[in-house]
């Protein structure tokens, strides 16, 4: 029986540190763990470059420990300390769980950087000798720091945002809109909304409903009372999908609503918040036909609860199983969907700054 080798990890420190002795240590780092485990190899698939406020620094740490299978190969966090003229550095490399001798054993690198507001202007010359080359390079900065993104875009092949979490919904999707100009963007956002798609998307695979979807009049989908953004893509990507053209959202009781023009008819699109909603995202979606059709979902037990009222008035419901990833997944799913690309976000955002416009 082949014998294992205990997992173990690697740590290296330096206060006032320099981008080119961190990147030092990490190569002699990988290179006597090679020495002394000829089975050791580190991942390679991406890298992500975190950049968080200092005394929120756990919490974000605690969000990347729940990323799973899809934890980057090397991971940059950037703690900003107001005020902090050096970078201080501590560099560390391990593996997840220990291994048999003679299997391959997979590392992940972790970089911690404690630098000072005054070094995000130029932070990408301290990022850029850290990352590992022609890999997918993620920058995420969950806690606002604009000039930070902006510093590392050229660098970055991929902005993780989250445009849920600005203030003001208009200015996030036009922000977001810049930067899809500049690099791959992943919107949390986005992404909340995604097993809604796919669950409507479904139900309208039964060749008998298809010719429903050219016969929408109404839209109503009920979100996160600060999820204003994940609704309205999710809107914004119903009407790009079936030729919508977008119209101004207005407030009405309580909600944004927006009639949009379709072939023969127009669509009354509606977004309104559901207090009662726990997490970010959506908590349920209605819609109607001009035949008489009825669907609607929304959250439940065990999945989303499913009702459907044909034209002849007779009604049905069911239970779609496994229909969310919850908010704790979310940021896997964030890091998975920076590998791919998703050809329908655009449209929708493009949209959705249309629709959301003062």
């Amino acid at each position: 029986m082949a014998a294992l080798v205990a997992a173990s990890e690697e740590v290296w420190s330096e206060r006032d540190a320099s981008p080119s002795a961190i990147d030092a240590a990490l190569r002699r780092m990988l290179a006597e763990r090679h020495s002394e485990d000829p089975d050791f190899v580190p991942a390679r698939v991406c890298n992500l470059v975190a950049i968080v406020d200092r005394d929120w620094r756990g919490e974000v740490e605690n969000r990347l420990e729940k990323v799973g299978r899809f934890h980057p190969s090397r991971t940059i966090v950037c703690a900003i300390e107001k005020g902090r003229k050096e970078i201080d550095a501590v560099v560390s490399l391990g593996m997840s769980g220990e291994h048999k001798q003679g299997e391959v054993a997979v590392g992940a690198e972790r970089v911690e950087l404690t630098i000072g507001d005054e070094h995000l202007k130029r932070l990408e010359t301290i990022v850029d000798p850290l990352i590992v080359p022609d890999l997918v390079t993620i920058v995420w900065s969950p806690h606002g720091h604009d000039e930070a993104i902006d510093a590392l875009v050229r660098l970055a092949g991929v902005v993780l945002i989250d445009t849920v979490t600005a203030p003001d919904p208009a200015a996030a999707v036009d922000r977001a809109a810049w930067l899809t100009e500049r690099a791959y963007v992943v919107d949390l956002a986005w992404l909340r909304s995604l097993p809604w798609r796919e669950r409507l998307a479904s139900t309208f695979d039964p060749p008998q409903w298809r010719p429903e979807l050219k016969e929408i009049t109404a839209v109503t989908v009920r979100h996160h009372p600060e999820s204003v953004v994940s609704a309205t893509l999710f809107v914004c990507w119903l009407a790009t999908r079936l030729g919508w053209k977008p119209a101004p959202m207005e407030e009405e009781d309580g909600g944004l609503v927006a009639r949009c023009r379709a072939p023969g008819r127009k669509v009354k699109l509606r977004v309104e918040p559901d207090d009662s909603m726990p997490v970010p995202g959506l908590a349920g979606l209605a819609l109607e036909t001009s035949s008489g059709m009825k669907l609607s979902l929304f959250r439940g037990e065990g999945g989303l609860q499913a009702k459907r009222k044909t034209p002849g008035g007779k009604e049905f419901s069911w239970t779609v199983l496994g229909a969310s990833r919850g908010e704790a997944g979310i940021l896997g799913e964030g890091i998975r969907q920076a590998l791919l690309r998703d050809p329908t976000y655009g449209p929708a955002l493009t949209a959705a700054c249309e629709m959301l416009a003062s």
